[in-house]
């Protein structure tokens, strides 16, 4: 059983409150690029229906220049609160796509400012605006002057270990209007690699007064609640944790709510999430829903025995129907 001081515990069963709108949970799914599309989050809000959850990031600069909003922004009628994130360095630009995610029903909108993908910062957004504090500053105040809903940044706590800056650029993101600051306690240079630094989203917390979410290694119940015990912050978001499980945020928030713990789901519930995924991806994007979706059955085939054959063969399917059998089959196996 995972331990948990009953101070955190009474404030972590608190909704939380971002600028105008109240949240009745402290867990949230992060924007994942390439993962995090209607049908993942409707997978996501089942077992976490008062998380927010974010859509995949949206290029502000290809809105501009497109008459139809993309796929990526698409948002179903019944998942609240959503939040949709925008990437790019043009304050106009940003200003301009967050009107447009208003109007399609975004609860808050979510400045990428963490991204460490080359393609992402060589263009001067994601985590590049660590090095321009100035223009994230300018973002974020035009931003917040174009729409009546909060707006909330999530970054990085530096470009390198050399430029650890995250201090002064949080102080700026409150200042420049953000409701809320979402700290990946890596540095753009880490990428996805060795340990989160939890020790500056705790500095983070002590100097802001908007709330703080902590990213970064947040796997398990447990990882949820030793993050918060040490940073004081907010709220956790669940990021890779997700992959092939989207029963994590869930979980968390379970207990976080109640101090229990759900049951672990069976290797044969995890996989029939995986047809589900599947059947959801070809229903949602036809062929390249089921391209898409190699890269999810990986993921979901982790940890029982005939997992890499299983991994092998669904990394090639082609239909929903191969993919069916080839789960059943190992369900069958394992039963």
């Amino acid at each position: 059983m995972v331990k948990i001081s009953p101070s955190l515990q009474s404030k972590l069963a608190t909704p939380l409150k971002i600028g105008s709108v109240e949240i009745k949970s402290r867990v949230f799914q992060s924007p994942l690029s390439g993962v995090t599309d209607l049908v993942f989050r409707r997978l996501v809000r089942r077992y976490a229906p008062d998380s927010m959850t974010y859509t995949e990031m949206v290029s502000a600069k290809e809105l501009h220049h497109l008459r139809k909003l993309p796929k990526v922004m698409e948002i179903a009628p019944d998942e609240q609160p959503i939040s949709i994130q925008l990437f790019d360095c043009r304050p106009d630009f940003m200003a301009e796509a967050a009107e447009k995610a208003v109007a399609e029903g975004a609860k808050t909108i979510d400045i990428n400012m963490g991204c460490p993908v080359n393609k992402i910062t060589k263009k001067g957004g994601g985590s590049s605006l660590l090095r321009q504090p100035e223009t994230a500053a300018a973002i974020v105040t035009t931003v917040a002057k174009a729409v009546s809903i909060p707006v909330t940044v999530k970054t990085r706590i530096g470009w390198s270990d050399e430029e650890i800056n995250i201090l002064e650029f949080a102080r700026r993101m409150e200042d420049a209007g953000a409701s809320m600051l979402t700290l990946h306690g890596r540095t753009r240079a880490q990428g996805y690699n060795g340990t989160a630094k939890w020790e500056w989203i705790g500095k983070v917390k002590e100097i802001l007064t908007i709330p703080v979410i902590a990213n970064g290694d947040i796997f398990s119940v447990a990882a949820a609640i030793k993050c918060l015990e040490e940073t004081n912050a907010d709220g956790v978001m669940c990021s890779r944790g997700t992959l092939g499980y989207p029963f994590l945020v869930g979980e968390i928030d379970y207990y976080f709510k109640t101090g229990k713990e759900l049951p672990t789901p069976t290797i044969t519930e995890r996989l029939e999430c995986a047809k589900e995924h599947l059947q959801g991806l070809w229903e949602y994007k036809g062929i390249r829903g089921i391209r898409q979706s190699r890269k999810h059955m990986a993921w979901y085939c982790q940890g029982f025995p005939g997992a890499s054959k299983l991994r092998d063969r669904l990394s090639r399917l082609e239909s929903v129907e191969e993919g069916w059998e080839s789960i059943d089959r190992a369900i069958a196996t394992l039963n």
